[in-house]
């Protein structure tokens, strides 16, 4: 273990501490994919594995009320294990490691490695299940526990102000615009209907056992809005049979979708670039702008 390394065990030991939280240091580990918190697993002194979200920057902690009683609101609704907050303050959010591996993590490098098969009849069915059945909680009981609701021209306009704020600060690539502004100008890329969205549904946020979807955890950026939001990433990321699979299960557990939902996905997982540059404005951080303007412009990163 390196200086630093040990420097953030023994952090996150104490943080442990000040909220009566005992930690066996030897079995910290700590996954560094979130943009928003620092994730730590640890055994406690009883023998239970606890997860530690530390946050990295103090505006995140201000949604994390809303999150806890969203959490409240899903966990009774889905077939998935979610998150039970036992400590909430604005220095840690701590709760009791739910069961399965996050599908995708980052080793000590910083490489991607895969503990999902994300192309597999057992993963594909298991998220159309458990989007169905998340896209199907009243939109009413969600709005209750304070989450942003976005009708679909809401959606729409708020992609519009996004996409300005971002052009207004870097350099887009003009095919990237023009493809924005197709999307955005024909109704029938758009859903004409909102739901409650995790909208981060990716393998990092999946915990699976052998491809079975057993958890979903961060559930920070959940809203009201687009139901594509949730298979954005399963459409950029498996093949077309997988992602009709999903969507096929999805749609027989009540999902709603339209034609050109396939396409109005691809579209929005071009736009992801839009998100990161909000991202790099919001924390001011240079190296997420560099990134974010290499991804916003390709061809001048080239």
């Amino acid at each position: 273990m390196t200086n630093a390394a040990e420097e953030l065990t023994n952090d996150i030991v104490d943080l442990a501490a000040a909220h009566d939280l005992t930690i066996d240091s030897s079995t910290v580990a700590v996954n560094e994919l979130g943009l928003d918190f620092r994730v730590a697993i640890a055994r406690t002194d009883t023998g239970d594995q606890w997860v530690l979200r530390i946050p990295r920057r103090a505006d995140v902690t201000a949604r994390a009320d809303v999150e806890a009683h969203l959490l409240r609101l899903v966990a009774p609704h889905l077939s998935a294990a979610v998150p039970d907050w036992q400590i909430q303050t604005p220095e840690l959010i701590a709760y009791p490691l739910l069961p399965g591996t996050p599908g995708l993590e980052l080793d000590a490098r910083g490489e991607p490695e895969w503990y999902v098969d994300v192309s597999s009849t057992a993963f594909a069915t298991g998220l159309g299940d458990i989007l169905a059945q998340l896209h199907g909680i009243d939109a009413e009981q969600a709005r209750s526990t304070g989450v942003e609701v976005r009708s679909p021209a809401k959606v729409r306009e708020a992609w519009r102000t996004d996409i300005a704020t971002v052009a207004a600060e870097f350099q887009i690539a003009p095919e990237l615009t023009q493809r924005w502004n197709a999307w955005l100008s024909d109704d029938s890329y758009w859903p004409t209907h909102s739901v409650l969205t995790h909208g981060e549904t990716y393998p990092a946020h999946t915990l699976v056992v052998d491809n079975d979807v057993t958890g979903v955890i961060d559930w920070t950026t959940a809203e009201v809005g687009d139901p594509a939001r949730d298979f954005v990433f399963h459409h950029a990321s498996v093949s077309t049979t997988a992602f009709n699979l999903t969507v096929q299960r999805y749609i027989d557990g009540g999902g709603r979708v339209w034609p050109r939902f396939a396409e109005h996905c691809a579209h929005r997982y071009s736009a992801s670039p839009v998100s990161y540059g909000l991202y790099a404005l919001t924390t001011g951080d240079e190296e997420h702008r560099t990134a974010a303007a290499a991804q916003l412009n390709p061809s001048e990163a080239s």
